[in-house]
This record gives C-alpha cells, structure tokens and sequence, in this order.
C-alpha cells in the first residue's frame, strides 16, 4: 500500500485541505441568522457525517439558520421540514452557497 493510500489516517495531515473558491460560497458558521442557502460540500473534517446526512444535511440540500446560542458554542438549523442544533465549529466544515433571493 502506497503512504498516500493508508487506512490508519496518518496521511491526513499531508492531505491539501480544502478552500472556498469563490466570494459567493461560505461556511454555515458564516451565514447570519434569517440566512438560507445551498449546501456545496461537507469536508471530511466533519465530525459524524453520517449522523448529519441521516437527517437530510448533505451537498444539495437547503439549509436556514434560525438562532445561535448566547454564548457562540450552538446555532439552530432548518434542515427541511426539521429543526436541528450543532456545534459551530461542525458548522465550519460545511461549505455553503447564499441563496439568490437574499
């Protein structure tokens, strides 16, 4: 097995990471309150993907954020016809494109 193929992770860290290429996409962390929009790419980074795609968030789907917390750690999320909260720093692996009609 070549260094870049194996399964243990330790290659990770040579991995390039991925950047936001353009002005129009964003982080969920990053959209204000009131805020709705399309999500382009969950980054591997993310913790508990799958837990996320179980309730609906995966590349296509629309997102609104309804609230954050007092404190900065949580934010509230729409996520089809469900309300769910996470963690802001999972909402930093979530790259997302702003609706059009905001």
């Amino acid at each position: 097995m070549s260094e870049n193929n194996c399964l243990c992770g330790c290659c990770a860290a040579k991995t390039p990471q991925y950047q936001v290429p353009t002005d129009d996409e964003l982080t969920l962390a990053e959209l204000p309150i009131g805020s709705s929009g399309r999500v382009v790419k969950i980054k591997p980074e993310l913790r508990g993907r799958k837990k996320f795609a179980d309730v609906g968030l995966v590349a296509g789907s629309e997102l609104k954020v309804e609230a954050y917390a007092p404190f900065g750690g949580l934010m509230r999320v729409r996520v089809m016809e469900s309300s769910m909260a996470l963690h802001c720093a999972d909402a930093e692996n979530i790259v997302m494109k702003r609706s059009a009609e905001e």
